[in-house]
C-alpha cells in the first residue's frame, strides 16, 4: 500500500525534505535533498478544503453547502491555504475580541444589535 508523502514533520511541524526517490519499475534509486511541492506542505484539512474548493470551481455557496460551514469560515479557510502556500492574502479581516464585545454589552456600553454586528465582523 502506497502512502502520501508527509510534507511536515509530525514531531515539530517543520518542513520535511525527500532524500531518496525510487522507481518501482526499473528499481533505479536517486539520492539527494529534494523539496516537496507547495501542496504537499498543506495540512490534511487544508488539502481537503482545497479539493472541495476546486471541485466546486470556487463557488462559495456550494462550498458552504458541502462542508456545512458559513461564508466567513470559507473565507478564513481560503486565507489559511493561501498563507500556507507562501502567499500574502490580500484580504485580512481584523480579529474580533469576543470577550471584550460581550463585556461591553453586559456593561450597557453597546446595544445587542451592535454586539451582533461586531461579532459577525460587520463593524
Amino acid at each position: 500500500m502506497k502512502r502520501e508523502v508527509l510534507g511536515r514533520c509530525p514531531v515539530c511541524d517543520q518542513e520535511l525534505n525527500v532524500t531518496r526517490l525510487s522507481c518501482s519499475h526499473c528499481h533505479t534509486n536517486i539520492e539527494g535533498v529534494f523539496s516537496l511541492c507547495k501542496f504537499c506542505k498543506l495540512s490534511e484539512e487544508q488539502k481537503h478544503f482545497t479539493e472541495v474548493f476546486i471541485k466546486n470551481r470556487g463557488n462559495i455557496k456550494e462550498i458552504e453547502k458541502e462542508l456545512g460551514i458559513s461564508y466567513p469560515t470559507v473565507r478564513n479557510k481560503l486565507e489559511d491555504v493561501i498563507s500556507a502556500l507562501g502567499y500574502n492574502p490580500k484580504y485580512t479581516k481584523p480579529k474580533v475580541d469576543r470577550k471584550e464585545v460581550l463585556e461591553k454589552l453586559s456593561r450597557g456600553e453597546i446595544s445587542s444589535q451592535e454586539a451582533v454586528k461586531l461579532l459577525k465582523g460587520e463593524e
